[in-house]
């Protein structure tokens, strides 16, 4: 049996479980985790036992994208070292999307960044209401480059245009206004009872069956996916190397705001006459 530090992994049913299992930094991104991640989903990919995935975090949050430490570290990395670690993530993220099996998110609270990006690389997803959500990277000088393809895929340009551009907080409902999510809960027992129904749905379909029909999803994007994978690693190693992305993620780390930080004055429009008399 495969041992997990940052992650938990059970089978039962036909069911794999996987929780994201540090629930003190609400389930953030390390190195460990990513790899641990990628790990387990390369081996529930060919374990016949299984013939539905869950994703979903431990605690009160789901995941808060990468943890401080981590970022901590990125910020003094060289291009080649950002690019390198894009490489891993982006590994990550596409193991999960190409997993010929159902996987299912499990939202069970908030997510911020990457934890959005694993939202994006399931195949369905379930979220608590009261979940806040954001694509935060902007805030600090970065951008969600490596998660761009899979979140564009789900919520649409328009949508993300909005969202990666303000990196504004929404909650549940908004995640399913936009496609984000296909079903919404008011609290964790009634998400469960969701869960529980679109495992049956989905044992009642067949195995072989199932992973042709993803199998041919992911063939109707394949090619722009391809393109678009290698230009997001550089794009993140470009800009996390770049002065204010360096200063977002000096910011972050020393928990002030950063320098491009302004404040909007309310009144601003009030004497430009805007309005049709």
């Amino acid at each position: 049996m495969q041992k997990y530090e940052t992650i938990k992994v059970k089978i039962s049913n036909y069911a794999a479980v996987v929780t994201l299992s540090r629930p003190e930094i609400h389930n953030a991104f390390n190195s460990l985790m990513i790899e641990e991640l990628t790990t387990a989903f390369k081996l529930l990919e060919n374990d016949e036992e299984v013939r539905v995935i869950v994703l979903t975090g431990k605690g009160k949050s789901f995941s808060a994208g990468a943890d401080v430490n981590y970022m901590r570290e990125s910020k003094e990395f060289t291009y080649e070292e950002n690019e390198d670690d894009a490489l891993r993530l982006e590994e990550l993220f596409y193991t999960i999307y190409k997993t010929p099996k159902p996987v299912i998110g499990r939202i069970n609270g908030s997510a911020f960044g990457g934890g959005i990006g694993l939202i994006s690389v399931c195949d369905i997803s379930l979220i608590v209401k009261n979940a806040k959500l954001a694509f935060s990277e902007v805030n600090l000088g970065i951008l969600p480059a490596v998660i761009s393809p899979y979140v564009i895929s789900k919520i649409g340009f328009s949508n993300a245009t909005r969202f990666f551009l303000t990196g504004e907080r929404f909650d549940g409902q908004k995640a399913l206004d936009i496609g984000l999510v296909h079903e919404i809960a008011e609290n964790l027992e009634e998400l469960d009872l969701k869960l529980t129904e679109i495992i049956n749905h989905l044992f009642n379909s067949s195995p072989a069956a199932m992973k042709s029909i993803k199998e041919v999803l992911n063939q109707n994007r394949g090619s722009e996916l391809k393109n678009i994978r290698e230009y997001c690693i550089k794009k993140i190693a470009e800009v996390r190397t770049s002065d204010e992305g360096k200063e977002g993620l000096t910011a972050f780390v020393e928990k002030r705001s950063p320098r491009w930080k302004i404040s909007y004055e309310s009144n601003l429009f009030k004497d430009l006459d805007l309005d049709e008399k």
